[in-house]
């Protein structure tokens, strides 16, 4: 059967925020699997605000999505054909696939999923590359203890959502930073946290010093800017400081670096950034205590569904940094 594989390509590296003409759409034909590989029908996209750096030229933890590639993303599919014994016609599984609604695939970073223990969107969010980066980012780079204040960013989002609802498991005392009232209520109400601030509205270092009146142990940052500066100068002794990301200086052509980085040495405070490619060993046994919790009721998963074509996610990605997204943001391209 011919099939047309419908595109989204990086046309142009952005200068702030992506415009329409940094995007290709192209249509060609659908590969056909050889030996060893399987053809995919990608039916869920995963929109996270690493897309945005992945966009520019320069080295960082990951390469650059050269021009003219189509453009990267996390994806959960079908198996539609399969030329490869591991992987049989009508399994359900998770990779890197590409804004596009077919890949070929060798089965490389490929993983089977099951629609029947979870919603597809949730192996993209708390059941993967989400909740593993809250998973080994909040454990082995924050390292809370029971009793401790964790303070989290981002906190109605994919990974901050979750980082949150682990401190609690962990019996910490948990305060989320999220914008709008509507966002800091889901943060309390839905994922458990102690109290929240809007940064939309509030005063964040006066909030601070009501809900952590004895410093912060541990911020997971993923908004840097002057969130993170005002939590610098709520440090207790020892703090850890986990660099997850920075969504706030992504579209910035000047971004802001933390002015109150003294209080690092103030408070024998550490900073370290987590990046969840190196735990990849380990996703086995993140996804399986994340999935134990979440079986247990103890981790609740959100995902923000929008449904749509491939050609929809260059608008679909730009709702990360209008902040209208709630949980997981994801694009549903199939059935």
């Amino acid at each position: 059967m011919s099939r047309t594989n419908r595109q989204v390509r990086l046309a142009a590296r952005p200068v702030g925020e992506p415009q329409p003409g940094d995007w290709e759409h192209v249509e060609e034909p659908a590969g056909q699997p050889g030996d060893g590989e399987f053809l995919v029908q990608v039916l869920c996209l995963s929109i996270d605000p690493a897309m945005r750096g992945w966009m520019n030229a320069g080295r960082s933890y990951i390469r650059p999505v050269e021009l003219g590639e189509v453009m990267r993303a996390g994806a959960v599919g079908r198996v539609i054909a399969s030329r490869h014994s591991g992987f049989a016609v009508g399994d359900h599984v998770s990779g890197s696939f590409g804004v596009q609604e077919y890949c070929v695939s060798d089965g490389r970073d490929v993983t089977k999923v099951d629609p029947a223990a979870a919603p597809l969107p949730t192996y993209l969010g708390t059941l993967g590359m989400s909740g593993l980066t809250a998973y080994f980012g909040l454990i082995e780079v924050g390292r809370p203890e029971p009793g401790q204040t964790v303070v989290v960013s981002g906190a109605a989002g994919a990974v901050g959502s979750v980082v949150g609802q682990i401190a609690k498991i962990l019996g910490c005392r948990v305060i989320g930073i999220a914008g709008g009232e509507a966002k800091c209520r889901l943060v309390v109400d839905e994922f458990g946290f102690d109290a929240a601030i809007d940064y939309q509205k509030d005063d964040i270092r006066k909030a601070l010093r009501e809900h952590a009146p004895d410093g912060v142990d541990v911020y997971f940052d993923n908004v840097g800017g002057d969130v993170l500066d005002a939590v610098l100068l709520r440090l207790a002794r020892g703090a850890r400081i986990v660099v997850c990301g920075a969504i706030s200086q992504y579209n910035s052509t000047q971004p802001q670096g933390p002015a109150n980085y003294l209080s690092l040495l103030v408070n024998r405070a550490s900073m370290t950034g987590i990046v969840v490619f190196d735990y990849a060993d380990r996703y086995g046994e993140g996804i399986a205590q994340l999935a134990t919790w979440r079986a247990q009721g103890r981790l609740k998963s959100l995902e923000d569904v929008v449904s749509g074509s491939v050609a929809e996610f260059p608008e679909t990605l730009m709702r990360l940094f209008r902040g209208d997204n709630h949980g997981k943001l994801v694009l549903k391209i199939a059935d």
